[in-house]
Formats: structure tokens, sequence, C-alpha cells
């Protein structure tokens, strides 16, 4: 006897869905519609499968191809149709995930086959310029209409897909529909309404950021031109809010993550630790998280590099951004009390209330991960950001106000050569001062053989722009300058100790030059700026202390003068004459005390001893430095155009792989009608004379 095999059994298949029988006898080029004109109708009332109809469409060769463009050419323009079905919303949200997945599957084929053009293949008739455009307007209206959200969400979900289609954006044809049927105003009003932008606004970022990267040198862009001139308060803030958000949740579990690790044993930090050893860099969590912020600090860095009316909303407070956890609304009425005695307090001083400040504790946390190239590529992006708002002058006059300070919980690394100075974390001052705080705290911590010769200059530059706006609007900043000079020494000295395994690779005396003029600037302009007077004795005295430093520097620039072959002699000429006045400080200075340790009869002086030396003996003659407070305004091109260029393909990947788990889980909010499709939808086609309904499924066909 042969036994049964039950129904539940693993030998049996899963019937086939409706829908995914249609997709079938289309890409085999027959046409399902030809006996039913009420087909498509009925058609767009079945759910959607994203993954079959992008497998179907992937399966087709060049030879399939050219058989079923007429249905795949019919399929888009009858999704197109069913856009103009605001009243019935199931058909409209089903055409709007179809076109999704169409559109996913055919760039998806044109990636893997270069050879493959999506518009001469697939739209290639006269009459797809017109289609285009069509679903640019309905596109428009469905996004400012009246129509259930989840519609209004795969609408943007569609725009995504359009416009990653491929790595590159400017090979990318279906861009040039997009410009010429600009969205802008659509996007501008989304983001001005509070409700729109807080469930659709990260969508409409990232749609602007990508978009805005489109030849964005090589010929014009209105959306470029658009988002320049944007005024509108309220969108500005919008795009902002979206910003901060992202980067203040990005800070929070930061401190969250902290909190655990100081409250678990030692033996599980033990264990986290060997475990992180055998973890890739660039597969961990943090660099993860990371990489995932590009897009909006992408979106950042465009808003202050094109609109000057963006940075007003730097230090707008973000009350839309959701607050830090309270354990008083945790609780219920029948719940007895806990004992609280135990649980850390929550410092929501330490977390981030408006944009600026989101960015300085974000780049405080991203500089202490140096070890691979995502993060060295966000911390980048961070200093680039830094310095188009640090060139703005009302930037620079917001951050230098008195009455505008804020607490900012700036994260540093643990070093074994320091302590962490606890009394200055959070301390409420102007941003200025944060920002010379996050900038000294790099140059501190990152002193090391794979030397970030790139950023450092980046670093170097915010703080020029800073102390020139000081200096040109005479803004006196109260300021522990002996800091950055220490920090800045502290550089010098390393580029000295460093020098044989640095000038190899990089131009070590560009960056010593810029670190040098800074000091020049101090000791040249220094009364425009400096709070006391006292601020000047410090300074000559920390050049009087690190003289070696400065002696060191000036030895290695007149040894390679003297090199016939020297690629940076320009630099270590410039270099050499910007020391004159240092080392006359230093050479007066050093005369002076010598003299009054011989009339007092001492050997180990006090700082203040000499501190009241330097105060007696100003009398020496300086040269005249020109141009010390000018400096290059930043150009995105040439210099950063290849690094643009890879952090929008990251950013289109990243949207991408998004975009496919969004759209391929969505489910329509509107229930599922139960529709009965009359046998003669399919009647007329072969093999389909008994098609079941909407409701029955189609058994897998043996081989």
């Amino acid at each position: 006897m042969t036994s049964r095999k039950r129904s539940g059994s693993g030998s049996t298949k899963r019937p086939k869905e409706k829908v995914v029988y249609i997709y079938e006898l289309l890409c085999r080029g027959e046409d399902p519609s030809s006996e039913s004109p009420e087909f498509w109708n009925e058609f767009f009332l079945l759910q959607p499968n994203f993954e079959a109809l992008e497998n179907e469409i992937g399966k087709l060769n060049s030879d399939q191809l050219q058989l079923v463009k007429p249905n795949l050419n019919t399929l888009f323009q009858r999704c197109i149709e069913m856009l103009d079905t605001e009243d019935h919303p199931k058909r409209l949200c089903n055409s709007l995930q179809t076109l999704c997945s169409f559109f996913y599957g055919i760039f998806k084929k044109s990636n893997a086959d270069p050879t493959f053009n999506i518009l001469n293949e697939i739209f290639g008739h006269e009459k797809m310029d017109e289609w285009l455009k069509l679903l640019m307007q309905y596109c428009n209206r469905i996004l400012l209409g009246d129509v259930p959200e989840n519609a209004r969400f795969m609408c943007l979900k569609l725009l995504q897909v359009l416009v990653t289609g491929t790595d590159n954006v400017n090979q990318n044809a279906l861009f040039e529909h997009l410009m010429m049927h600009s969205m802008f105003d659509a996007f501008v009003r989304l983001l001005s309404d509070p409700t729109f932008r807080t469930q659709h606004g990260h969508d409409i970022v990232i749609l602007l950021t990508i978009l805005v990267n489109y030849r964005k040198h090589e010929a014009t862009n209105p959306y470029v031109v658009q988002l320049s001139i944007l005024a509108d308060e309220l969108a500005l803030n919008g795009y902002g809010q979206m910003i901060s958000q992202s980067l203040i949740d990005f800070c929070r579990q930061y401190i969250q993550s902290l909190n655990n690790v100081q409250s678990s044993s030692w033996f599980s930090s033990l264990s986290n630790i060997v475990g992180n050893m055998f973890v890739s860099d660039e597969g961990c969590e943090r660099v993860q998280q990371i990489k995932a912020n590009n897009g909006l600090l992408l979106a950042l860095y465009e808003a202050v590099h094109l609109n000057r009316n963006f940075i007003t909303t730097l230090a707008h407070t973000q009350a839309e951004s959701s607050a830090p956890p309270s354990p008083s609304n945790t609780l219920s009425l029948a719940q007895p009390v806990p004992d609280l005695t135990n649980t850390p307090i929550i410092d929501i001083t330490q977390y981030p209330t408006n944009l600026l400040v989101a960015v300085f504790q974000y780049c405080s946390i991203v500089m202490q991960d140096n070890k691979n190239e995502s993060s060295i590529a966000n911390l980048k992006l961070c200093f680039l950001i830094l310095t188009c708002i640090s060139e703005d002058q009302y930037a620079n006059s917001m951050m230098h106000d008195n009455n505008l300070t804020f607490k900012v919980m700036l994260h540093r690394a643990q070093m074994r050569h320091r302590k962490l100075n606890v009394d200055r974390v959070g301390k409420s001052q102007p941003l200025a001062a944060t920002l010379l705080d996050l900038l000294v705290e790099f140059i501190v911590s990152h002193l090391m053989k794979k030397f970030p010769m790139e950023l450092y200059l980046l670093c170097i530059g915010v703080i020029h722009r800073i102390l020139c706006y000081q200096k040109r609007c005479r803004v006196r900043l109260n300021y522990p300058w002996k800091e950055l000079w220490s920090a800045l020494i502290g550089l010098l000295r390393f580029l000295v100790n460093q020098e044989q395994t640095l000038v190899k690779k990089c131009n070590i005396f560009h960056l010593s030059l810029q670190v040098v003029n800074i000091f020049n600037l101090f000791i040249t302009y220094g009364d425009t700026f400096l709070a006391t007077t006292n601020s000047y004795d410090e300074l000559y005295y920390e050049l009087n202390r690190e003289e070696k430093v400065f002696t060191e520097i000036h030895a290695m620039v007149l040894r390679y003068t003297t090199m016939p072959d020297c690629e940076y002699k320009e630099d270590v000429i410039k270099l050499l004459n910007s020391l004159v006045n240092i080392l006359a400080i230093v050479k007066h200075f050093q005369n002076k005390i010598k003299e009054w340790l011989a009339e007092q009869g001492l050997s180990t002086p006090t700082e203040e001893q000499i501190l009241d030396v330097v105060r007696k003996n100003y009398d020496l003659t300086l040269k005249l430095q020109d141009s010390l407070d000018q400096y290059e305004r930043y150009a995105e091109t040439p210099l950063h155009t290849n690094f643009f260029k890879l952090m929008v393909r990251d950013v289109v990947n990243d949207t991408r792989k998004h975009i496919y788990g969004y759209v391929k889980e969505a489910v329509s909010v509107i229930p599922d009608q139960e529709v009965l499709l009359t046998t003669s939808m399919t009647s007329g086609t072969a093999g389909t004379a008994n098609a079941p309904t909407p409701t029955t499924a189609v058994p897998e066909a043996k081989a």
C-alpha cells in the first residue's frame, strides 16, 4: 500500500498568487486583457507582489525583452492611468506599488547588463516623454492632494526608486524628466506642514539631496537654483528639524550606550572588548550607524553651502524632536513606586537642543572613531559643513553672541596621557567657544602614524576663519586660549618628531605654515580680539616655554631649503619667512629672562615671575606680515568633487536598500476588497480559460 501524503507536508508547493500568474503571462508576451475591457480595473484591485514582478523582469533576455516590450509599455501606461483614480484609494496605492516594483526591476536589469538601455529598450517610442511628464504631474497631485497617507508615502518611495536607479546619478536617464518637471514646490509645502513633515520629511530631504547633486557643476540644475533662493522660513525650519532629529537620536543612543557600559560588570565589558577584536571595523554597529547619517549630513551640507537663509535656522530650538525618557511618565497608578535610589539620573542638558548643538555633539562622537574609511569620510563631511558655517557672517555673529549660550556635551576620547577635565564638560558658553573646544579636541586626539592630513587642514582652516571674524569685527570671546595654543604647539612638535615618516606621504610644511600663521595672527592682531591684556602675556609665555619646538622647526626648514630636489620648496620658503616674528620673540625674551635670573641669583623661576618679566619687556620690533587675516573662500570644485561623487553614490546605495525593504513589505491600509474576476478576464488567452478569482490561488504547474 502506498501511504497518502499529508496536506501540510513539505512536498506540496505553495499555491501561486493570482497577481503573480498575471505577471508571468505579461512577461511571456501574452495579453491577458484581450477579452475583458475591465481587466485593468480589476487587476489593480489585486495586492501587488514586489518581489515577483522584479524577478520576472530580471529573467528576461534580450530576445525576450523585444517580445514583451509592448506588454511592459502597456503595464507602465495603465499604472499611470490609474494614478488619476483618487476616488479609489485601493487602485491608487496598488498602481504606485506596481510602478515601484516595475522600475526597480528594470533598473536592476539595466545595472546587471550594461548593454541594456532603459529608455531605448523599454520606453523607446515617441510617446514616452508624454507618459513620464504625466507621471510627474500625477505624483505632484498625489503629494499635495487629499489622498490616504499610504498613497503619499508610496508616491515618495516611487520617486526614490527613480532617483536611485543607478549608482552614478549622472547616468540615470530619467533625471532629465525630473529636471524638466520639478517637484520642488510640492516638497516645500510638505516640509512646511508639521503633520506631513513628521510622516514624510525624511524621504523629502533625501530626495532633495540626491536631486541637487545631478550634474551639479555641468549644467543648470533647477533644484540647485530653487534650494539656493528658498526663503520660506517654515520649510527651512522643517528641513533643519529632519536633520537635527536624526543627529539628536544618534547622540541619545550613544549616551545611553555609555550608561549601559558603565552600569555593566567588568566581565561583560571585557567580553565586549574581546568580541570587538574579531569584528571588522566596517561591519560594526557604530560604523553602520554613522554611515546611515551620510544622507542627512549631505543634506545639511547642501543647505549651508547653497542657502544663506538656512543659517538662521541653525540655533532654533527643535521643539518637535522627541524628548529623553522620563521615569515619571512610565508608571501607572496601579503599580507600586519603585526604588530609584540606584537609578542613574538622566540630565536633559546632555541632549542637544538645536541643529548646531547637535552637529557639535555628533562631531565629537564621530571623531573618536578613526580606524575605518567610512567614519573618516563622515568626519570630513562634518568639517566641510563647519567650514561653510565659519565663513558666514550671520553664523559667526550668532555663535559669538554672549547672550546666546548653550550647554553642549562634547564627548572626549579616553587617552593615557591626559585626564578629562570634567568641570568644563557641559559648561554654558557661546557656541564659538564650544566649536573651538571641539577643534582643540580633534587636534590633540589624532596625532597618530596614520596621520589624517586632510582633516587637520580643514580643522585648522575653521580655526583660522573664526579668528579672522573676531579680528575683523573686534569680537572679544572669553575663551581659555592657552588650551588652543598648547594644542597647536603639540601638533608642531608631532610634525617635527615624525618628519622622516610623514614627509614621504604628505606636505607637512603647508600644515605647519597654517599653524604658525595662526600664532602670527595672535601676535599681530591679538589686541583687537583677545579679551584681556593678560592673554598677550600668556601667549608670549607659551612661545618661550616651548621655544625648543620652534627652534627645531626652524632647523628642519633650513635643512630643506638646501635640498634642490625638495618638492615642497615653495611652502618651505613661506614657512621660513613666517617664523621670523616668533623666533624674534623667543630670542628677545630668552635674553631678558637670563638677565633677570642673573640679577636675582635664581635658576628655577616660577610661572608668575616669568610673566612679570614678559610684562616689563615688550620693547621689541616685529615685522608686519601681510594677509594673515585673509583666507581662500571654500569652493567645492575641483578639490572635493570626487569626494562628493563617492558620498552621493553611498547615499544612493543606502537609500535603494531601504526602499526595497519598505516597498516589499508595504501593505495598503485600505481593507482588501473581495473582487470576483470574471472568467472572461483571461478567457481569450492560451492556458487561462479557467482563471480563478483573486481570492483563489493558482497551483504551481508541474514540469
